[in-house]
């Protein structure tokens, strides 16, 4: 990785080199892809637009194999526009977006991983919902992204974003740390804001752990994009009215890391543990293995 290695390090790039965080994270990846910075920037749009067509693909008739995945999208979208939704017109769009990218996910449809496919709809929850409630242009939405795949860079060579490493912390949580980070930025944060929304972010989700029915990333995977959309919302939104995390940035992805290491096998996507094998899960399981069968 190129110049930057933490947190730290990015947000003192931005303050020395006098650059937004998003510039930091461009001139490092074009340094690392031996690419002009025109095309990474090219190259993270077509990204951004491919979660675009990711959402608007979505078909509500699709079902999973294992029947537990699909059609949930479709009806927080009609709850939505019922106008009975209390979380407001931003947060039920972004609830809707999440469900439908992890559906798509389950259903075999393309999705961008983000920073996994099993936390695929966290950050284009947030940042296309965004684009669609607010106004903003996608160049915008980009440059969010750009700061989004800093973080990433950052949480993996530190921490991990793989949940048979971490837990689901490390997916579902990066995922909500990085998309705070994003919108932080979107609401005009500077970098320091963005690193404390991760923080909050991030915090939120330790601990989480990575337990599939069935060993798919559908239960509870799907439903928790939802919760990581969502929770990256109420840490920009802190941010935003200057409430700092006491714990910096970095200190809680090291924090994730040691969690995760502690953390029993058998809560690290391996099915053996938590929700994975409460009676129904099983039940399920066992109406899979038929199939196969």
């Amino acid at each position: 990785m190129a110049e930057y290695h933490s947190i730290s390090d990015l947000v003192k790039l931005s303050i020395n080199n006098k650059q937004e965080l998003w510039q930091v994270v461009l001139t490092g990846q074009a340094h690392d892809k031996l690419m002009s910075e025109r095309d990474v920037f090219a190259q993270m749009k077509k990204m951004y637009q491919a979660m675009k067509s990711a959402d608007e693909q979505y078909d509500q008739q699709l079902r999973s194999p294992s029947k537990m995945a699909g059609g949930d999208g479709y009806k927080m979208r009609i709850y939505n526009e019922s106008g009975r939704n209390i979380c407001g017109d931003f947060i039920g769009v972004v609830m809707e977006k999440a469900l439908k990218m992890g559906e798509s996910n389950a259903c075999m449809k393309r999705i961008v991983a983000a920073p996994t496919a099993g936390s695929c709809g966290v950050i284009p929850a947030v940042l296309l919902s965004y684009e669609k409630c607010f106004g903003v242009t996608e160049d915008e939405c980009v440059k969010a992204l750009l700061i989004a795949a800093g973080i990433g860079a950052v949480i993996a060579e530190n921490a991990s974003i793989a949940g048979a490493a971490g837990g689901c912390q490390a997916e579902i949580g990066s995922a909500s740390a990085m998309a705070a980070a994003g919108l932080a930025y979107m609401q005009g944060a500077d970098s320091e804001g963005c690193a404390n929304a991760l923080a909050l972010a991030l915090k939120s989700m330790l601990g989480l752990t990575c337990d599939p029915v069935c060993g798919l990333v559908e239960v509870p995977c799907i439903k928790r994009n939802v919760s990581g959309a969502v929770n990256a919302i109420t840490a920009a939104q802190m941010t935003m009215a200057g409430i700092k995390s006491v714990i910096p940035a970095d200190e809680v992805i090291d924090s994730m890391r040691r969690i995760g290491n502690d953390m029993p096998v058998c809560l690290k996507e391996t099915g053996e543990g938590g929700l994975a094998i409460t009676p129904t899960a099983k039940v399920y399981k066992q109406k899979l293995n038929n199939i196969d069968n």
